[in-house]
Formats: structure tokens, sequence, C-alpha cells
């Protein structure tokens, strides 16, 4: 049986649910970024001239920015062109991947958290990073 496809709610609940996380609105458009420490670790874009239908060249209005921990993370995400992950010029030599929320459904809920929380764990301090794993067991 698969499991349940991922949602936008998901990503809200998944990222506000680790710890010492902050939810604070975007300069523009009151977008919502989660922070902990002060790091963005899920970032919900604005429309921007890097993600665009490449039919219509209308910009993408539902892209979501989930940073990852390595260069080799954000190439296992993106290099298969069916992924929902992709990237653009934009973020070459940024640690994170972008996917448009019209496409979570491509993946299960297992696998966004485990996403989300790899992204927290990417931005956490050393000792807020160990100390969740810890508590993991």
């Amino acid at each position: 049986m698969r499991e349940r496809a991922a949602t936008v709610d998901d990503v809200h609940e998944i990222a506000s649910s680790m710890p010492h996380v902050s939810r604070v609105e975007g300069p523009k458009a009151g977008n919502p970024v989660y922070q902990v420490g002060g790091k963005s670790f899920v970032y919900f874009r604005t429309p921007r001239p890097d993600a665009f239908d490449p039919d219509t060249g209308q910009r993408y209005p539902d892209v979501i920015m989930i940073w990852v921990e390595s260069e080799d993370d954000k190439l296992a995400l993106t290099q298969d062109p069916d992924s929902p992950f992709f990237t653009t010029d934009h973020f070459d030599g940024h640690l994170s991947v972008l996917v448009r929320a019209c496409r979570l459904g491509e993946i299960s809920v297992t696998e966004l958290r485990e996403l989300i929380q790899d992204a927290w764990l990417s931005r956490a301090s050393k000792r807020r990073a160990e100390k969740w794993l810890a508590e993991q067991g």
C-alpha cells in the first residue's frame, strides 16, 4: 500500500514541528520562511524570473526552496528529469533544491519529512542538531 502523498500543509506542519523554529514572513509578499537560529531551511518563494513555465513564460507561483546538506544531495534530487525537484542557474553553488507545490504529491509524506528534517539539520547549530539526533534514537 502506497503512503499518502505529500501536500503543502505537510510542509508547514513538518517545518514548524522541528525544534527552535520560527516562521517569519518574507519582506515583499509575506511568504512563509521557516528558520532555525535565524537561518532559513524552508522558504516559500515569490514568483521569480528564474523559475518559469517553458511553454508560456509564466513565472511559477508555487516554488518552495528547501536546503540540502551537500551538493551531492542536491544532485541526487535534481538529476532525474522526472523528479519533482529542480534547480536553476540562479542557485548554482547554493545548497538548496526547488519544488513546485503542485508537484509535492509525487513524493510521500515520509520522503518530505526526511527532506525537511535534513534541511533543518543542515542549518541548525551543531549543538541543536546533535541534541535532536540523540532524542531520535
